[in-house]
């Protein structure tokens, strides 16, 4: 196998990747920030299926920060029990109606940092929101994306934000919101935790694993 720079095998997988899935998008609706943000939350181990079907019930009933934060907390427990995790999850979504109706103005803040101070939302979540949200440059790093860029060979680092910060030092910026969306293609599709498809991987070509 030939030796490659990190960024022209950045180049490879990225050709590659829009080759095969023009299509990428972010599988959790989105019609407002406010609610973006706790899709998010609600989405930690949990499908984005779930999560649609669950908020569909829950903006169904609460469509506003404010009837959130009147329901109170163990009646929005009990909507999104189906997500997993809820005790933990609904105080975070107790939390971000109580700062979007008190503190952010009623408006969700740009800043990554901002978004961090809330319970249940970290690195990933934050930067779904800056960037499906508002269109700013970031890469969500999820249990897909950080297999596929391990196995293809950008990364060696099973840490988020390590496998972030790699990512981010050869992929253009531009690719970042879009990157994490194919990524998760591949590895729902293809790139699989168990008994990955790689015989017939659009990206075996470029892969490392594959190559060998």
């Amino acid at each position: 196998m030939p030796a490659v720079s990190k960024k022209q095998l950045a180049y490879d997988i990225l050709k590659a990747l829009y080759e095969a899935f023009p299509d990428s998008s972010c599988t959790l609706d989105n019609d407002t920030p406010e609610r973006m943000v706790i899709r998010g939350i609600l989405s930690a181990q949990c499908t984005d299926v779930r999560v649609n079907l669950t908020c569909n019930e829950l903006f169904g009933k609460y469509p506003e920060m404010d009837d959130i934060l009147k329901a109170g907390q163990d009646k929005i427990s009990d909507i999104i029990k189906p997500c997993g995790l809820h005790k933990m999850k609904s105080k975070s979504v107790m939390a971000v109606a109580d700062n979007f109706c008190n503190n952010w103005g009623r408006k969700v803040p740009e800043d990554i940092e901002e978004l961090m101070k809330l319970p249940g939302i970290g690195k990933k979540i934050a930067n779904l929101i800056v960037g499906e949200v508002y269109g700013r440059p970031a890469l969500v790093v999820d249990t897909h994306c950080k297999r596929v860029m391990k196995r293809m060979g950008i990364t060696v680092s099973d840490d988020p934000l390590k496998v972030e910060e790699d990512c981010c030092k050869v992929f253009p910026e531009e690719s970042w919101i879009k990157l994490g969306h194919m990524a998760v293609d591949l590895g729902r599709n293809y790139c699989t935790a168990r008994n990955p498809k790689c015989d017939i991987c659009p990206l075996n070509k470029v892969c490392r694993r594959c190559l060998g």
